[in-house]
């Protein structure tokens, strides 16, 4: 797919892999929305890109509400017209508390970005961009936890969203078999991002910001000190979009790990109670 020329919109673009996608796709050509639940941090970073004569337009998004969702796809269609590639890729962290001791709010603020974020994104941003009829993609951002729980992380609420991102992308891509709209899941592995502070942009119909100092700071440093740049992950994204690429993996993949349970799966399956069809 040619990328420039073409319109896209990225949520959580204000930092981290966000920001990296919409600059790949800005240095790409893309005509580009750049949406996040900080309302300053996203035009700060939009203006920064936009100074390098790139066609960049901020809007504030919340991408649990749908009438947020609604809202910044008027907007992006009313600046730039026509919609081609939406990049459902804001995300919040959930590790660190046992399953057990995760309070109800915690449960719904990550299913709420981490899923319905992705559901709001392909009731919208979807319909819009097959109207068109012109070649399109979506991409919605997973993770290497969307293939594996990682022990002693205690990621357990994490994982199963990514999980679900996964298996809504699975869906998705086909649903749109034999149109000319491609899907691609991003699955990287521990990128440097400020990620393990989401829970301090909350939304207020879900609690309110909340302070989780020390499981912040251990996911923090592990992040830092593993990470790769996310700048990487948006070129990783790009490449993506042109080759029609579905799992995008990329950074630090515990492979075996992954392999591992899907021989655990495949074993399963040769069961006497199994019949295969």
């Amino acid at each position: 797919m040619d990328i420039s020329g073409k319109t896209a919109i990225v949520t959580g673009a204000a930092s981290g892999i966000g920001l990296g996608i919409a600059t790949a796709l800005a240095e790409a050509g893309a005509k580009l929305v750049m949406a996040d639940i900080q309302k300053d941090a996203v035009e700060e970073a939009a203006h920064g890109l936009s100074g390098t004569n790139k066609r960049v337009m901020p809007v504030r998004i919340d991408v649990t509400q749908e009438q947020s969702v609604l809202d910044a796809l008027a907007e992006a269609e009313r600046n730039f017209g026509k919609l081609h590639i939406a990049c459902n890729n804001a995300g919040v962290p959930m590790h660190g508390t046992r399953m057990i001791d995760v309070p109800p709010r915690d449960w719904e603020f990550a299913m709420g970005v981490n899923i319905w974020g992705i559901i709001h994104g392909i009731r919208h941003f979807v319909p819009a961009i097959l109207r068109h009829g012109e070649e399109g993609h979506v991409v919605n951002t997973a993770s290497v936890a969307g293939f594996q729980n990682r022990r002693g992380t205690n990621q357990g609420p994490y994982s199963m969203s990514k999980y679900a991102a996964l298996s809504l992308s699975e869906a998705l891509e086909h649903e749109l078999e034999g149109t000319n709209v491609g899907v691609s899941v991003p699955c990287p592995g521990p990128i440097n991002t400020n990620i393990a502070r989401g829970a301090r942009n909350r939304p207020d119909h879900m609690g309110g910001p909340q302070i989780r100092a020390n499981d912040e700071a251990v996911l923090a440093e592990r992040l830092a000190t593993t990470g790769l740049d996310p700048k990487t992950v948006g070129e990783r994204v790009v490449d993506a979009i042109r080759t029609k690429n579905f799992y995008a993996f990329v950074g630090a993949v515990p492979a075996e790990i992954i392999k591992a349970r899907h021989r655990r799966i495949e074993d399963a399956l040769n069961s006497p109670w199994v019949t295969h069809y």
